[in-house]
């Protein structure tokens, strides 16, 4: 009988090796969560990755979920959407059990397909483009809102503060900044004239050739689809070539790191980012913990912790970490927030995702009314 039970422990050891399973694999959850790290847009993904890890610290004070402590597992995927999937393989190596990210929509449109191929949800905390919710995938959700909502939104504005007959359109040749940039034009409709249209390298240091061309048509006003590091340069050196028209941008660029590389050149930028919610007794409460632990929140610290107690308390409710039933519930179900009520519709997009214009002035970014 000992002989019979030592063979049997023997091929289960063998069993697990060979799947790659541990003893602690039992003992806990593991969540991901997964953007940039490293490089230019570092920022956005350690804010991610702490709006999560908050969310999970305060789960594991309470004893975890399902009587096991949960497990936040890191990944930085760089904003290349190469590195997003070798990082979603990672994750379902490591057996996780779904996904806070990614930030860039360029990285969470091609790794949604791996996290939904292995039963996974994925909850992403920015990802604007439409495309990343009309793949079919039925684990794949966003909190935060798109990019027809927001081109929307800018162009309205433009049209009705600052009335341009010429504009400029500028994106940087990803998913998220070119789509916002097309949303955008066909939002302004026929009676402003797009004078320019073009995109611009990443991370290209130089940005003045395309600025001259565009001083050239003398535009009122130009639209960037992009992110914050190249937003920063676009407007420091369209000051230095006496570009003084107003850049209106997206979601992308609300960052303070925007302010703190442009300087002055930021002042009387424009930018559409969800409302202010530090009126809400919720986020006031996030932004304490968050502050207590890791300083100032960044722009989506709030939606990555959001997107992790949604996921967790799904596998609560449901009982398992199979993704499919949480999905289930996630799908159907509303969700208290520090953001608010969260509920979502058949694509996985959130029913409510109100944008404004926030204008830089005085060194910071102030909600228009």
């Amino acid at each position: 009988m000992v002989q019979r039970f030592g063979v049997y422990l023997a091929v289960c050891a063998a069993a697990c090796l060979m799947i790659g399973c541990t003893a602690q694999d039992h003992k806990v959850i593991r969540i991901g969560a997964a953007g940039p790290m490293t490089g230019d847009q570092s920022k956005m993904g350690i804010d991610l990755r702490n709006g999560a890890e908050l969310a999970v610290s305060e789960w594991n004070e309470k004893g975890g979920v399902l009587g096991k402590k949960i497990e936040l597992l890191a990944g930085d995927d760089q904003a290349d959407p190469k590195q997003a999937v070798s990082i979603a393989n990672k994750f379902i190596n490591q057996k996780a059990v779904a996904v806070v990210g990614h930030w860039n929509s360029s990285c969470s449109i091609p790794a949604a397909k791996y996290y939904n191929d292995a039963n996974m949800v994925m909850i992403s905390p920015a990802t604007t483009n439409p495309q990343f919710t009309l793949q079919g995938f039925k684990n794949v959700f966003r909190v935060c809102g798109t990019d027809d909502q927001q081109g929307r939104v800018a162009a309205e504005f433009v049209l009705r503060s600052l009335k341009p007959k010429k504009v400029a359109v500028i994106h940087d040749k990803t998913a998220y900044g070119q789509g916002l940039a097309d949303y955008f034009k066909k939002a302004l409709g026929t009676g402003t004239e797009v004078v320019y249209y073009g995109g611009i390298v990443q991370r290209d240091p130089d940005y003045k050739a395309v600025l001259t061309a565009i001083k050239e048509k003398k535009p009122e006003a130009y639209f960037f689809g992009g992110v914050y590091p190249e937003a920063a340069r676009l407007v420091r050196q369209s000051k230095e070539l006496g570009l003084t028209v107003p850049m209106v941008t997206g979601d992308g660029v609300y960052d303070p790191t925007f302010i703190n590389i442009a300087g002055k050149a930021a002042e009387g930028t424009y930018v559409t980012f969800g409302k202010d919610p530090s009126g809400l007794s919720t986020a006031k409460t996030f932004n304490e913990r968050y502050r207590a632990k890791y300083g100032e929140p960044g722009p989506y610290s709030i939606y990555a912790y959001d997107a992790a107690n949604i996921i967790l308390t799904a596998i609560k409710e449901t009982g398992t970490t199979e993704g499919t039933k949480a999905a289930e519930y996630i799908a159907k179900n509303t969700f208290k927030g520090a953001f608010g009520d969260i509920s979502f519709d058949k694509n996985g997009d959130v029913t409510k995702a109100p944008y404004v214009v926030w204008e830089v002035k005085g060194g910071t970014f102030r909600q228009l009314p």
